[in-house]
């Protein structure tokens, strides 16, 4: 049998790649939109990719099933399960529980697990020619390490009232059928952690059934299916607002992207009339760059592995926009923008300093000023992180806006007091600084020092939700 796990760090995204090396066929379990990816792997190691699947309908970045299927020939099989409501639009052979798929030597048994959604499933693989006991299982959102998907996604991200209570109840039931699995079978999850699609992933890739039984708080309700779904109900993190535009596209028949497109490096007057003209400009240099010189209106978005999901937070999908980045990035960049389907850049330049244009210094104060302005009755202090981070820990006196909703709370913002921002390490600030100087805040200073050192230096901690807003 081959194996290989293709991980993206940018949406802590796992899929396979699992092979027959006897016959040749192969299959890929929850494949990302650049497909290329596979095509190499498969074809370094002999193999053709003759199945394609994926575990259910995935909200976090849009699935390249249909791209890699229509490359490769292969045969596309997904979930049955969850009633009409949750249907495929397009054609493709359906799965339900029980289903066994057959790839050369090796079988993967379908589980239908609901609860992360109605139509999830998990696959039981069975290595034939070694043993006809069952040795992996393939959980996408279902189990992670140390946790269990989220069935709030369909309420908060896609406003299907009602749908939360119901899955986590699902969910509680999929444990119960989980834990029935032998103790060795291995567990290869959909996602690690920095996932949204959890609140405590584990970093460790995979695991076993009888690890998670031990260690995982899921398996430690097995008299108690109320308090399973209180707690699993409780401190999830704020869903991404792409994450409803995701479900749809991945339901839907829709235009497939086989290939990474290549960008158009813009010329300055190309820049200045994209701005002119209303364009957003992503900058996408470090922090510390971009607070040294920034176009007037452009957003700092760092090209990191988190460059993905704030895009996705911020960015409408049916506007273009131009990028900063280094020749050098920009391909990185674009893989991470088309995983999740913003496909309109319009270009990129690789400077601001040969624009014509006057440039802005970002207002980046350090830690002995930030104590300055704290238990100030003219200042407002603003903790831009989640909910969750601020209950367990803010600055005396901080208000809570969460930078990825910021835009829609510019009313709790003042503007005619100065404003002080914090989130963790900076980076969530920087984003937070460059969207205000957009929307004419003209009085906001950014300690980027953060949570982060704000402890380091051992300076008190407040629990609890007072004074968010």
């Amino acid at each position: 049998m081959f194996f290989q796990t293709i991980y993206d760090k940018t949406l802590a995204q796992a899929s396979y790649l699992i092979g027959c090396q006897k016959t040749g066929e192969s299959i890929v379990i929850d494949p990302k939109r650049d497909v290329d990816t596979y095509l190499d792997v498969a074809k370094q190691n002999g193999l053709r990719i003759t199945h394609v699947t994926e575990t259910h309908i995935h909200a976090d970045f849009l699935s390249g099933a249909r791209e890699l299927a229509a490359l490769t020939g292969a045969t596309l099989y997904l979930s049955d399960e969850g009633g009409p409501d949750w249907a495929y639009a397009f054609a493709h052979e359906g799965l339900r529980h029980n289903d066994v798929i057959r790839v050369g030597n090796l079988t993967l048994k379908v589980l239908h697990t609901p609860g992360h959604t109605p139509e999830s499933i998990s696959f039981l693989l069975t290595d034939h020619p070694a043993t006809d006991a069952p040795v992996m299982i393939f959980t996408g959102d279902f189990v992670f390490v140390g946790d269990i998907g989220r069935p709030d996604l369909l309420e908060k991200a896609a406003g299907m009232t009602g749908t939360q209570d119901a899955g986590a109840r699902q969910m509680y039931q999929s444990v119960q059928q989980f834990s029935q699995l032998p103790e060795y079978v291995q567990v290869w999850p959909g996602h690690g952690a920095g996932s949204a699609c959890g609140k405590a992933l584990g970093a460790v890739p995979s695991t076993t059934v009888g690890y998670e039984k031990i260690r995982n708080w899921a398996f430690q309700y097995d008299e108690d299916p109320e308090g399973f779904v209180e707690y699993l109900l409780t401190d999830q993190p704020e869903p991404p607002t792409y994450f409803a535009r995701m479900k749809t596209l991945n339901k839907v028949d829709r235009p497939l992207l086989t290939q990474v497109p290549t960008q158009k490096k813009l010329s300055p007057a190309e820049v200045r009339e994209g701005l002119q003209n209303g364009m957003k400009l992503i900058d996408t240099r470090n922090k510390t760059a971009f607070a040294q010189g920034f176009v007037p209106g452009s957003l700092n978005i760092q090209g990191n592995n988190a460059f993905a999901t704030w895009m996705g937070w911020l960015m409408s999908y049916d506007e273009p926009f131009m990028l900063v980045a280094d020749d050098a990035q920009i391909e990185d960049l674009t893989r991470k923008l088309m995983r999740i389907g913003l496909d309109k850049v319009y270009g990129y330049t690789d400077t601001v300093s040969d624009l014509g244009m006057e440039l802005a210094g970002a207002d980046v104060i350090d830690i002995e000023t930030f104590k300055t302005y704290l238990n100030r009755a003219d200042v407002q202090v603003v903790d831009l992180r989640g909910a969750s981070e601020y209950k367990q820990g803010h600055v005396e006196g901080a208000e809570n806006v969460f930078v990825g909703t910021l835009e829609r709370n510019l009313d709790k913002i003042s503007r005619d007091k100065p404003v002080v921002i914090y989130c963790q390490g900076g980076d969530r600030a920087t984003i937070a600084y460059s969207l205000l100087v957009r929307h004419g805040f003209t009085n906001v200073r950014n300690y980027s020092g953060s949570m982060n050192e704000w402890v380091r230096e051992g300076n008190p901690v407040v629990t609890g939700e007072l004074a968010a807003v």
